[in-house]
């Protein structure tokens, strides 16, 4: 059975990765995501793909993301796995996007597994 408090500490752990961007923070976006982590989508012409790393780099570049704007949504949820929407406006390049969050519960704990993303073209 899912509870609210499955529900709620699914949204902590993507939270903290919209945290780690307003930030600027790289080690508190570290604690969202599994160490294996991958992440595809395209960026204008080209795709991005691989490791999470490349998040942390464009992170470390970029900055934080003080005006960014979020919505969250969990889309569907068991015990073990969850895929959380993010929409973003005004990321730190000025950027906006849609994320898709694999997450799965290991030793307890949420940890996003993969993250791929649509950039909105302005």
């Amino acid at each position: 059975m899912n509870t609210v408090q499955d529900y709620e500490e699914v949204l902590a752990v993507v939270n903290g990765y919209v945290d780690g961007l307003k930030s600027g923070n790289v080690e508190q976006l570290r604690k969202t995501f599994h160490t294996d982590a991958v992440m595809y989508g395209h960026l204008k012409d080209r795709l991005s793909e691989g490791s999470i790393d490349n998040l942390y780099t464009y992170v470390e570049e970029f900055g934080a993301a003080e005006n960014i704007k979020t919505r969250l949504d969990v889309l569907h949820k068991t015990s073990t796995t969850a895929i959380v929407r993010v929409e973003m406006e005004s990321d730190a390049a000025n950027e906006d996007f849609t994320d898709y969050h694999s997450l799965i519960k290991i030793d307890g704990q949420w940890k996003v597994v993969a993250k791929l993303f649509h950039l909105y073209e302005k």
